[in-house]
């Protein structure tokens, strides 16, 4: 049994929030179903979860829109520096609801076109297509049977590209040594035209170091905790040694997939790194 579940989550189960408003307009405030309301709250998945395992531990959601997970990580990092031999369930949750689409949708964070899959990255415009999903991993703070360690975590609020460059050249010098480089980088990239600049600075200071680039955001659509499923791509590129072709930027061969930086921006306003080894 894990010694603590720790959810990051942008949104929650904000669609039951939605089906529990209207039954209070549906019934005139009268005898509501509670199930919705139960189900509604950010904390409702961490909840479920202790609730199915029957752990009383540590149990905790962040929720800090496009840094849930992140701090979900930090969380679980900081509490493993107090107890070595403990594991946590760590996670990133959002699901596409009516409401929050809607919002993002009439705030342009969408395409207004159709298009498929790989066609995201070109033509650039505005918007991004809309995803979903859940990672979860279970941490410690000891290697044996690990698939892989994070040895590096910058998150940063800002909207200023020279900024972002600026902290991830420092991220880098002090998260590797002067021989080390980073062997692939996996971008957040997702088609809107308003953030490419943000993607484009960093893959050019990461290829002049001889990193290979990768994206995956054409399979996972844009979201909150979208890191949370780029963390669990990596760890299988880093287990199993291989890279889908199409996820590579140029086909240019295989890059060795033992160090990966991961980067993505939330809305343009929040920005994480994220540093893979095997």
């Amino acid at each position: 049994m894990v010694d603590g579940i720790i959810i990051g989550t942008g949104n929650g189960g904000m669609e039951d929030c939605i089906k529990f408003l209207n039954q209070i307009i549906d019934y005139n405030e009268g005898m509501l179903t509670p199930t919705n309301f139960v189900q509604s709250t950010t904390n409702a998945i961490a909840a479920q979860i202790g609730l199915l395992a029957s752990n009383k531990s540590y149990n905790t959601t962040h929720v800090h829109r496009g840094l849930a997970f992140e701090n979900a990580l930090l969380d679980a990092a900081m509490l493993l520096k107090e107890n070595t031999d403990a594991h946590y369930l760590v996670g990133g949750v959002d699901e596409i609801s009516a409401y929050n689409y809607n919002i993002d949708n009439l705030a342009g964070w969408f395409k207004k076109e159709t298009l498929s899959s790989k066609d995201l990255y070109n033509p650039l415009s505005e918007g991004s297509i809309a995803g979903e999903g859940a990672a979860m991993f279970v941490v410690g703070g000891k290697k044996e049977n690990a698939i892989a360690k994070v040895t590096g975590l910058q998150l940063l609020h800002t909207e200023d590209p020279k900024l972002v460059i600026e902290q991830l050249n420092r991220f880098l010098e002090k998260h590797l040594e002067k021989e080390e480089q980073v062997d692939l980088f996996l971008s957040g990239e997702d088609g809107d035209c308003r953030l490419a600049h943000y993607y484009a600075a960093c893959e050019k200071v990461l290829v002049q170091q001889g990193a290979k680039v990768a994206r995956f955001k054409h399979m996972m659509g844009e979201y909150a905790t979208v890191s949370a499923a780029a963390l669990w791509l990596a760890c299988y590129i880093v287990e199993s040694k291989k890279l889908p072709v199409h996820l590579l930027k140029s086909q240019n061969g295989q890059p060795n997939c033992n160090r990966i930086l991961i980067y993505n921006s939330h809305k343009g306003a929040q920005h994480r790194f994220i540093l893979l080894e095997k």
